[in-house]
């Protein structure tokens, strides 16, 4: 196993450690130690890959994030709003999670990164791009908070609505 291999590996063990261990604590009650046990590394792996706890989150939510992105082949626009909601399902049980944790306000800078206003932008369109993406923040959080009730479909339609 190269380096590569070997940092992917650690990562993927941290994540699936942490995620288990979220089931039973919060995130303040979950020490490095704790989390590096569980992955069957050493602690000194952590910090190699991680600053804090947190970025083991927003590392997975980046890396589902942008798996879901490659894979809307094209990315038809008026596709976007139900694929959005779809990749929110597949995703569901991580998402609930995080937010029973208070943590889903980690998903928001993804969103807005993606979304949300640019520096380049004028400032007429980047008021719009910060509307648009924390609004769509809004939504997914709460029906995130409803339990997903509806469908991706419906809640593509709803907000589709709404706009």
């Amino acid at each position: 196993m190269n380096n590569a291999e070997r940092n992917t590996y650690v990562k993927r063990q941290l994540t699936a450690a942490l995620l288990e261990l979220l089931e039973g604590r919060e995130l303040r009650d979950i020490s490095v130690s704790q989390i590096a046990a569980a992955a069957g590394v050493h602690r000194v792996s952590f910090y190699r890959s991680f600053a804090e706890k947190e970025d083991i989150l927003r590392e997975h939510i980046n890396v589902t994030f942008r798996e879901w992105e490659s894979s809307r082949t094209p990315p038809a626009q008026d596709q976007a709003m139900p694929d959005l909601f779809a990749y929110m399902a597949r995703n569901g049980d991580f998402y609930r999670l995080l937010y029973r944790r208070g943590l889903f306000h980690l998903f928001k800078a993804v969103l807005l990164s993606n979304i949300g206003p640019k520096p380049e932008y004028s400032n007429h369109i980047a008021y719009a791009a910060a509307f648009l993406a924390n609004g769509i923040y809004g939504w997914i959080e709460e029906w995130i908070a409803r339990g997903m009730q509806e469908s991706p479909e419906e809640m593509a339609v709803l907000l589709q609505e709404k706009l």
